[in-house]
C-alpha cells in the first residue's frame, strides 16, 4: 500500500496502519485493498469518524452539564488501554506507573500551593489590618504584634505598646492621646478601609468578575457536573487571592474561610491542566476539585480531617473511596505547608487555637441546647434577610452600581465599628479573645476580675473571684458587637468582593452564688468555661447558616484539641440544624444556588409528589414533535439544518420516523465537529451525502455522493425509562447517576425526553416556585 498523505491528513498517519486500511479513506493516492464491490458502492471511501478521537470531541460548552456516565466510560477505556500496553515494553510500563501516580502528584502540588497562598494571605491580612491604625517605624512590613515582638523596650504591663509602633496621629502630630488624635485616627481608619475595599471591588470588576463572593455555591454546582468556564481560571486565582486580602483588611464583616475553598479549587484546576488524565475528562477533574476543597478548609480552619468531611458532606457530588484518600493527603500537605510558614507565630494553624482543661457538667447541656436554638433562629433570619437583599440587588438599579454599594457598606461599617474595640479588630483576633480562657498573662477586659489581697493562694487559682468593671463593660460592648454583626453581615455577604461568613460568637462568665449552679459546682473549682460557650455559640450559628453537622463538629474539635467537648458541640450543632430546618431545608449555599438559577440537584432533597415521567417529558401536548435523526436516511444538509434551527444538546436516533424505534443518542457538539472535520478531511462529502449511524453502509451506486458514517459518536446505550416510571424514581436516577438527559420509551418506541433542566423545573413547580428560574442548560 503506497500512501501520499496531504497536510490535512497527517493527523491520521500515526493512527492507522496504512497496509491494513480497507474501508478508511485517507487520500486519493491510496491504493486501497477494498474489494470491487466496495469500490462500486463507495464503501471504500467511507470514513468511520472517531475511531480515534480528534480534538474538541467529548468536551462541553460553557453553562452545560457533563455526562457522568460517559466520562466514567471514557476513563475506563483509557485505563484499559494503558494496562494492556504496559505489558508490551518497559517504557509503556513506566508510562502506566506515571499515570497511576499522577493523581498523588496533583494532590501534592495542590497542598503545597494552597498552604503557601493561605500563609501569605494570613500574613498580609495581619499587616494590612494593623496598617489602618498605625505603622511600625523599624520595619513598615511588620504588624503591630510583630513590631513589639522585635522591640527590646516592650514591658509586660504594656505588652501591646512599644516605641517602634506608632499610631497615625502620633506619627503625624506627635500627640498620642486627646480628642484631636482620636478624631485623626478615626478618619484615617475610615480612609484606609475605603481604599482597600475600592481596590478590591475594582480589581474584581475589571479583571475577574468570578472572584466575588465566597465561591462555595458555584463550587458545589461545578462539582455536580456543571461547566462554568473561567470560574477556576488563573486570573480568578490571582485576583481572588489579592482582593481577599484587601476585603478582609478593610474591616468588612466577612471572613476568608469560604473564599479559601475557591482559591484551593482554582489551584486544583490549574494543576489538572498539566495532566491529560484530568484535563480531558471532566469527571476525573471533579475528583481533584473535591480534594482541593478539602485542602481549602484545612488551611482555613487548621482542620485537615474536618476539611475532608466538609468536602464529603457539603460540596462534593461524587465522592468515591479513592477521592477520600487523596483528599486526606491534599489536606495533610496543605496543613503541613501552612504550619511550616507559621503565619501567626504560635506554631498553630489558626490564630484562635485554644486548649481547655476543665470539664463540663451535665446541667450545662441546657444552655448548650439553648445556644443551638439561638443558632438555628439566627441562621434562618440571616438566610432569609440575605437572600431578600441579594434578590433586590439582582432585580433593581442597585445591582448596576457594585462599586458604590461596596464603598457605602464599607463606610458604614468603618464608622460604626471603630468606637467599639470588639468590632474594630479583625474577626480572627475577636474570636481568639472570646475562645481563650482567662489567665495570669491575659490583659483582656473579659479577665478583669477583682483580686482579694488577703488570699494566700495564687490569683489564677481562685476561679470564683467577683467580676470587675472591665467585665461588665466588655459585656455590653459585646452585645452591641453582636447586634452590629448580625445586621451588617446581611448586607455584606454577596457583594462583588470575596466574602466568607463571619463566625458569630457568644460568651458567658460565671457566678457561683446563682441558684442554678449550687448543686453542681464545687466550691473553689472552675464551674463555667466562658471560652467553651463562645466556641459552642460559634458552632451553633455557623451550623444554623450552613446546615453542616459532622464536619462542623470535627472542625471545632480540631480547633480546641480536646475530645471532651464533642458532646456539647454535637448537641448545639444538631439542635441548630433541627431548628433551622423547621423553617426551611436550604442552607445559605443552597439558597444562593437557587437564587442564581444554577442546575443543581441536591441529593438531600426528597421528592414526594405522585407524578409520572410522561407528565414531565418533552414534547408536551400541543408542542412540536421531537427532533430526531434517522439511522440511514438523513442527509448532511438535514443534520446541519436541524442543528441551526434548534438549540438542543443532543438528538435521539431512530430507525425511521414511521417506527420511531430507538437506536441511540448523539450529542450536538460531537455531531457538529464530526461533520466539520468530514468536510475538511474527506473528499466527496457534500450536503446531499447520507449520514449513516449503522455498522455497515448499504450498497449504493457509484454516482451517489460520498456517504458519511458517524456510528462512533453514537451512544448506543442511552438511559431510558418508560412513560409510567414514577418521577420519584427518575429524580433519584438523575441524582445518583449524574445524567444530562433520559429518554422516555414505550415498548422500544421513542415518546420523549427528560433533561436535568426539566427535572429542576418540575421540582420547582411542585414547590410553588418559578420554574423558569433555572436559567442554564
Amino acid at each position: 500500500c503506497r500512501l501520499d498523505l496531504s497536510q490535512t491528513d497527517r493527523y491520521y498517519e500515526s493512527v492507522y496502519n496504512p497496509c491494513e486500511i480497507s474501508r478508511v479513506y485517507i487520500s486519493n493516492q491510496c491504493v486501497s485493498s477494498a474489494t470491487p464491490t466496495e469500490e462500486m458502492n463507495g464503501a471504500g471511501n467511507l470514513m468511520d469518524f472517531l475511531d480515534e478521537p480528534f480534538p474538541d470531541v467529548s468536551t462541553y460548552e460553557d453553562f452545560h452539564t457533563i455526562d457522568w456516565l460517559r466520562e466514567k466510560s471514557r476513563d475506563t477505556d483509557r485505563h484499559r488501554k494503558i494496562t494492556s500496553k504496559s505489558k508490551e515494553s518497559i517504557w509503556e510500563l513506566i508510562k502506566s506507573l506515571l499515570d497511576a501516580w499522577s493523581g498523588w502528584v496533583v494532590m501534592l502540588l495542590i497542598g503545597l500551593l494552597s498552604g503557601t497562598l493561605a500563609g501569605v494571605i494570613d500574613l498580609a491580612v495581619d499587616w494590612m489590618t494593623d496598617l489602618k491604625e498605625g505603622v511600625c517605624l523599624s520595619a513598615f512590613w511588620y504588624s503591630h504584634e510583630q513590631c513589639c515582638w522585635t522591640s527590646n523596650e516592650t514591658t509586660f504591663d504594656d505588652r501591646d505598646k512599644c516605641p517602634q509602633w506608632q499610631k497615625w496621629a502620633e506619627l503625624m502630630t506627635g500627640h498620642a492621646e486627646g480628642a484631636g488624635a482620636y478624631v485623626l485616627n478615626y478618619f484615617l481608619y475610615i480612609l484606609w478601609a475605603l481604599l482597600f475595599s475600592f481596590l478590591a471591588v475594582s480589581l474584581v470588576r475589571v479583571f475577574a468578575p468570578y472572584a466575588c463572593g465566597s465561591g462555595i455555591p458555584e463550587i458545589k454546582t461545578i462539582l455536580s457536573g456543571f461547566i462554568i468556564r473561567g470560574y477556576l481560571g488563573k486570573w480568578t486565582l490571582l485576583i481572588k487571592t489579592v482582593t481577599l486580602v484587601l476585603a478582609v483588611s478593610s474591616g468588612l464583616s466577612l471572613g476568608k474561610e469560604g473564599p479559601l475553598v475557591h482559591v484551593a479549587c482554582c489551584c486544583g484546576n490549574l494543576f489538572c491542566s498539566l495532566f491529560s488524565k484530568y484535563s480531558k475528562n471532566e469527571g476525573k477533574r471533579r475528583e481533584v476539585l473535591s480534594a482541593a476543597a478539602a485542602a481549602g478548609v484545612s488551611v482555613a480552619f487548621g482542620a485537615p480531617i474536618g476539611g475532608v468531611l466538609f468536602s464529603l458532606e457539603e460540596v462534593s457530588y461524587y465522592f468515591p473511596l479513592k477521592t477520600l484518600w487523596r483528599s486526606f493527603f491534599a489536606a495533610l500537605v496543605a496543613a503541613f505547608t501552612l504550619r511550616s510558614i507559621n503565619p501567626f507565630g504560635n506554631s498553630r494553624l489558626v490564630l484562635f487555637y485554644v486548649e481547655y482543661h476543665t470539664p463540663w457538667y451535665m446541667a450545662e447541656l441546657v444552655p448548650f441546647i439553648l445556644l443551638g436554638v439561638f443558632g438555628g433562629l439566627w441562621g434562618t433570619l440571616f438566610i432569609r434577610a440575605n437572600i431578600a437583599w441579594c434578590r433586590r440587588r439582582k432585580t433593581t438599579q442597585l445591582g448596576k452600581y457594585p462599586v458604590l454599594e461596596v464603598i457605602a457598606v464599607t463606610g458604614i461599617t468603618a464608622v460604626l465599628a471603630y468606637p467599639n474595640p470588639y468590632t474594630r479588630r479583625s474577626t480572627s483576633e475577636l474570636i481568639s479573645e472570646l475562645f481563650n480562657d482567662c489567665g495570669a498573662l491575659e490583659s483582656s477586659q473579659l479577665c478583669d476580675y477583682i483580686n482579694n489581697p488577703n488570699m494566700s493562694r495564687p490569683v489564677d487559682d481562685i476561679p470564683d473571684r467577683p467580676a470587675g468593671p472591665g467585665v461588665y463593660n466588655a459585656l455590653w460592648q459585646l452585645a452591641l458587637a453582636l447586634i452590629f454583626k448580625i445586621v451588617i453581615t446581611i448586607f455584606t455577604f454577596g457583594m462583588k468582593i470575596p466574602s466568607g461568613l463571619f463566625i458569630p460568637s457568644m460568651m458567658a462568665y460565671h457566678h457561683h452564688d446563682w441558684i442554678i449552679f449550687k448543686n453542681w459546682c464545687r466550691p473553689g473549682a472552675d464551674c463555667v468555661t466562658p471560652g467553651l460557650y463562645a466556641m459552642v455559640g460559634a458552632a451553633a450559628c455557623l451550623g444554623g447558616v450552613t446546615r453542616m453537622t459532622v464536619s462542623l463538629v470535627v472542625i471545632m474539635f480540631e480547633l480546641t484539641g480536646g475530645l471532651e467537648y464533642i458532646v456539647p458541640l454535637m448537641a448545639a450543632a444538631v439542635t441548630s440544624k433541627w431548628v433551622a430546618d423547621a423553617f426551611g431545608k436550604e442552607g445559605i449555599y443552597e439558597s444562593h444556588i437557587q437564587l442564581n438559577g444554577y442546575p443543581y440537584l441536591d441529593v438531600r432533597d426528597e421528592f414526594t409528589h405522585r407524578t409520572l415521567a410522561t407528565d414531565v417529558m418533552r414534547p408536551r401536548r400541543n408542542d412540536p414533535p421531537l427532533a430526531v435523526l434517522t439511522q440511514d436516511t438523513t442527509t448532511v444538509e438535514d443534520v446541519e439544518t436541524l442543528i441551526k434551527d434548534t438549540d438542543y444538546n443532543g438528538f435521539p436516533v431512530v430507525v425511521s420516523r414511521e417506527s420511531e424505534r430507538l437506536i441511540g443518542f448523539v450529542q450536538r457538539r460531537d455531531l457538529t465537529l464530526a461533520i466539520k472535520n468530514a468536510r475538511q478531511k474527506q473528499d466527496g462529502v457534500v450536503s446531499s451525502s447520507v449520514v449513516y449511524f449503522t455498522e455497515d453502509a448499504p450498497q449504493l451506486p457509484a454516482s451517489n455522493p460520498q456517504p458519511l458514517k458517524l456510528r462512533r459518536i453514537l451512544n448506543l446505550s442511552p438511559f431510558t425509562v418508560t412513560d409510567h416510571t414514577p418521577m420519584e424514581t427518575v429524580v433519584d436516577i438523575f441524582r445518583k447517576l449524574g445524567l444530562r438527559q433520559c429518554l422516555v420509551t414505550r415498548s422500544g418506541r421513542l415518546l420523549g425526553i427528560i433533561t436535568k433542566k426539566d427535572v429542576l423545573r418540575h421540582m420547582a413547580q411542585m414547590m410553588n416556585q418559578d420554574p423558569e428560574s433555572i436559567m442554564f442548560n
